[in-house]
This record gives structure tokens, C-alpha cells and sequence, in this order.
């Protein structure tokens, strides 16, 4: 009979190179998993990346492939922590599965192109059910003066679209070693690696189940229209400098020193416009920063133009908090209800939602933890800078979400 088999760990504390030894080795040490076919993994911005990935291969071997890369902070069912140096681990190995691991470099030098690249790398997809992409979302990082230049999820996506057509469901994340957007570093299978982009090709007998966790609500209900941007640089709404906009929005420029702003996002309503806002309908855009020159500000995608429709998103901790409670058990739910079995989770939650950042005494990624602790399912989760997820019939690259996909076997009774 098809089996497939999951083990979830946590490290912490010990040199990289040692870290990543004891790490793959009490993963691997349950005696439950013999020859793991793919690894995710990801490791704290404390943590020296190579010597990381060195350990772990020095316990796995060269056969199976490491996906991941430096984040903000990790978690899994029972544990949380974005301090000091730590990494989780993620083994699977199966006979029913089959996993295609490919990479694009040099994204620095064209998104788009770095998309086609691994849509071709990956090759034949036609039985593909899922396509996990994990880039790097800085490209030059921030100065006293200027914010961070980012590599952009959109064009990326529409790369590997052209290649793999728009059927299959692409989640992942545009990865981040810390606030301070230092360039992070990838694990690219055999290799750590910048300016990079890695995919996994999921194919075989599984069902994978995602959501999007939101908490963002309309300042108001009012829209604006961009009237003049270049890029990812947003300069005027309805004829008037954003700068002042934000200004009065704030009551002063104190804003003007943070980066990314803390609180206040662009939105764009993909629903009915009138209507009571539904937060599952909106992609929301962090405001990076004040853009070189102060006359405008800075976006972390460039997907917006002339003419869309716009409107300033606060953060909103309480509907944070219950967006990622009430999604995480309804998608469980709906796997039972399909006689699924739940094979193990993956949450990519912005590092913007983390408590200590928003200096509030919870974390919505908690409501998560609890969820797959009590069902029994391995979690493993960590901090990103950006989420890629399915919204409204196409994927898109997200900000200030946490996106949820659990792998489930099929037609197993629970």
C-alpha cells in the first residue's frame, strides 16, 4: 500500500553547522522516515545559512534535496520563536508522491525571465497538482535614506505562468532574514544561494488544501485613484502627493521615519465595490517607506497602475486573530469532510503579523499551532516577506496575510 511519511523538528541554540547536524539527525531519528525524498527547511537570521545547510546535509546525505532558506522566525505545532538562532526541519518521504526540485538564478536581473527559467527547469507538468515557489524578496537593501529595492513576486508569477500555463495552484513566499530587509539566502536543493529563485513540483496521490488568513479593513470607504506612479513608487492619488494624503491621514510626518510603515497599507478591492468589504476579496500592498526624494512612496509590489482604484487598509490585530483561527479549522474541517487524511501543514505568515513586531502580547500564529496540535498533523511555519497563494482564480503574491496549505492523502478515511 502507497504510504507517506512526515517528521516535523525544531533547534535551537548551537553553532550552524552543529545546529543543522542535530536537527536532521532527531528528525530522522524516530526511526519512522529511511530515505527522505524532499526537506524544508528555514533558519533564523542568526544563523550562518551554508554552515546551516552543511549540517543538514552531513546527516541526509546528497540525495535528497533542501528547499527553504532564511526567514524572520519559525514555529511548529509547539513552539514560536523569532529571537536568537534556531531552524526548523521538515522531512518527507513517500511512494505515492513525486517531487520535481528545480531552480532560476540571477532574479536580481529580471524577474519575469528568472519565472520562465524555472517553469522550463521543472518541465512536464502535466500531472502536477501544486507548485511550492520560494524567491528572494530583496534585491538591494534599505539605507538610512532610502528604503529597500525588492524583487517582485508578480512578474515572476507571470514567467512560470507563460511556461506552466495558469491551471496549477503556485503558493509559497518571497523569503526575508530580517526588519532591517537584509538579503536573505536560499536553499536550492543542493546549495545555498541569493537572487534566487526555487520551486518544488508536487505531483501523485495527494489533495492540497490552502487558505488565506487577512486582517486589514477599509480606513474608511473611501477610494482614490492613482493618478501618478512609476513602479512600485506611488506618487499621487486623485491629483493630490500621497505624502500629503498620509500626512493628514496621521495628523503629522512622523510616518515618514518608518520602514515599512507599521500600521497603514494600500488595498485593492477585488470585490463588489459597494458592498460591505469581505477581507478574503482585497490584496493589500505594504508601504515600504517614504521613496528617495520624499515626493512619493514606496510599495512592495509593482502591480498597481494609472487609473486603478485604491484604498488606505489599516491593520486590524482582532480580525488577525480570528481570520487565522476560524480559516485553519475550517480547512481542517473540510478535509474530514472529505475523508482525507491530514499528511502535514505549511504556514507562511508575514513577519508584519508577528507579536513582538506589532508589540502586542499574542500571536495569531498561535490559533494555527493549536489547531494541528490537537488534530495530531505536523506543522512547521515560518516569517516571509512576502505570501504567494491563490486569490480569486489566480495566484498572486501577498502582504500582510498568512497562507496556510496542508497536504492530504486521498480517499483515506480519517
Amino acid at each position: 500500500m502507497a504510504q507517506t511519511k512526515t517528521a516535523v523538528g525544531y533547534a535551537s541554540g548551537d553553532e550552524a553547522f552543529v545546529l543543522g547536524r542535530k536537527l536532521a539527525e532527531s528528525v530522522m531519528g524516530g526511526g519512522l522516515l529511511e530515505r527522505p525524498d524532499v526537506a524544508l527547511a528555514f533558519c533564523s537570521d542568526k544563523t550562518d545559512s551554508n554552515e546551516f545547510l552543511k549540517g543538514l546535509q552531513s546527516t541526509l546525505g546528497s540525495a535528497t534535496p533542501v528547499v527553504g532558506g532564511s526567514a524572520i522566525g519559525v514555529m511548529t505545532h509547539d513552539c514560536l520563536t523569532y529571537e536568537g538562532n534556531n531552524a526548523v526541519l521538515a522531512l518527507i518521504e513517500s511512494d505515492s508522491i513525486h517531487f520535481k526540485v528545480a531552480t532560476a538564478n540571477n532574479l536580481n536581473q529580471g524577474e519575469k525571465i528568472a519565472g520562465q527559467r524555472l517553469g522550463q527547469a521543472l518541465g512536464d507538468t502535466s500531472q502536477a497538482k501544486l507548485l511550492l515557489v520560494f524567491y528572494d524578496s530583496v534585491r538591494i537593501p534599505p539605507t538610512e535614506v532610502t528604503p529597500p529595492v525588492l524583487n517582485a513576486s508578480m512578474p515572476m508569477l507571470s514567467g512560470l505562468e507563460e511556461i506552466l500555463g495558469s491551471e496549477i495552484p503556485i503558493l509559497g513566499a518571497g523569503l526575508l532574514r530580517d526588519y532591517n530587509f537584509s538579503p536573505p539566502e536560499l536553499f536550492c536543493g543542493s546549495h545555498a544561494d541569493s537572487q534566487s529563485v526555487v520551486g518544488i513540483l508536487m505531483s501523485g496521490n495527494f489533495k492540497p488544501y490552502y487558505c488565506i488568513m487577512h486582517g486589514c479593513r477599509p480606513l474608511d470607504g473611501t477610494y482614490y485613484t492613482i493618478t501618478k506612479i512609476d513602479g512600485s513608487v506611488l506618487y499621487e492619488l486623485n491629483g493630490t502627493p500621497i505624502v500629503e494624503i498620509i500626512d493628514g491621514l496621521f495628523g503629522n510626518s512622523e510616518w515618514q521615519k518608518e520602514r515599512p510603515l507599521h500600521h497603514l497599507t494600500i488595498g485593492v478591492n477585488y470585490g463588489a465595490k459597494y458592498d460591505s468589504p469581505e477581507e478574503s476579496k482585497y490584496v493589500n500592498r505594504l508601504i515600504t517607506g517614504l521613496a528617495p526624494g520624499g515626493k512619493g512612496v514606496s510599495l512592495f509590489e509593482p502591480d498597481l497602475a494609472e487609473g486603478m482604484e485604491v484604498q488606505f487598509m489599516l491593520r486590524d490585530t482582532e480580525k488577525m486573530v480570528a481570520s487565522a483561527r476560524d480559516n485553519s479549522r475550517a480547512l481542517v474541517q473540510e478535509i474530514k469532510k472529505d475523508q482525507n487524511r491530514c499528511l502535514f501543514g505549511v504556514y507562511i505568515d508575514c513577519a508584519g503579523r508577528a507579536g513582538g513586531y506589532l508589540n502586542i502580547p499574542y500571536e495569531e500564529a498561535s490559533e494555527v499551532q493549536k489547531v494541528f496540535k490537537e488534530e495530531g498533523t505536523p506543522l512547521l511555519g515560518f516569517y516571509s516577506g512576502v505570501e504567494i497563494c491563490p486569490l480569486m482564480h489566480k495566484s498572486r503574491g501577498l502582504d500582510w496575510t498568512g497562507v496556510l496549505v496542508v497536504f492530504a492523502e486521498d480517499g483515506l478515511d480519517v
